[in-house]
């Protein structure tokens, strides 16, 4: 049987009841068509899962009452940090998505040389939060507990000059790289991945790359689209270090 998850933003605990968002409410009502008495799963991030039984289903809001606790261990035991170039539209939708699918637990959206997504103040905030919301919806399908964290989208140097040392490897993907998946070690600090959007990385963005430790990495030898490099990268990275 189908289990149906539903990400909340709130504190949950046993035999409480929670008001789901008006969005998730009208999901539960209109979409899925779930009445009184039907079980839910909420989770809101903490690593757990809150088994709930449906207890009103009213015009603007659903009420679910909190039955029990459970501690989720399936986050990957390598930490992945994926910096990538603001791509289009639907591309960085997608590249969200299915990086959070994939255990990523940090996103981080860069501007860089060659970016032709322009965010002001007002325009960044909002696709942030469309970004969580996007991670949100892929942690209720895939199973996951906690969120990746997204941070706000920012100039690729601006970045690089707040990284800490924290032991993690540093990689970038790049056509000319001289580095495979399978030789690299990233051990228990994991690694950071940076991907150029769709023009790719300009000479500044690599240059300041590399005078922040980072090596070049290459998948195979064809020329991968921005929405599809980080991706398999991810994947490669899981398959060969992590939890694949």
């Amino acid at each position: 049987m189908r289990t149906i998850r539903i990400h909340v933003d709130q504190p949950l605990a046993i035999d409480a009841e929670a008001v789901l968002s008006p969005q998730a409410s009208e999901h539960v009502a209109r979409v899925l068509r779930l009445a009184a008495g039907d079980p839910v799963t909420l989770f809101n991030g903490d690593g757990r899962d809150y088994p709930a039984t449906i207890g009103a289903v009213g015009k603007r809001e659903v009420v679910v009452r909190v039955r029990a606790a459970e501690v989720l261990a399936n986050e990957s035991p390598l930490p992945l940090t994926l910096a990538q170039g603001v791509a289009r539209g639907e591309k960085m939708d997608l590249i969200v998505q299915k990086a959070t699918e994939l255990g990523v637990r940090k996103i981080v959206p860069l501007l860089t040389e060659r970016s032709e997504v322009k965010l002001d103040h007002a325009r960044s905030e909002k696709r942030l939060a469309h970004w969580r919301a996007v991670a949100a919806s892929a942690c209720e399908q895939s199973g996951r507990a906690r969120l990746p964290e997204i941070l706000p989208a920012q100039p690729l140097r601006h970045w690089l000059d707040a990284l800490e040392e924290d032991g993690a490897l540093r990689l970038a993907l790049l056509p000319e790289g001289d580095r495979s998946a399978r030789t690299l070690a990233p051990g228990s600090a994991g690694a950071l991945l940076v991907v150029g959007p769709e023009g790719g990385l300009g000479e500044r963005d690599v240059e300041a790359l590399q005078r922040a430790g980072f090596g070049g990495l290459r998948l195979g030898p064809r020329i991968l689209r921005t929405e599809t490099a980080g991706l398999a990268a991810l994947a490669a990275l899981q398959a060969l270090h992590g939890d694949f």
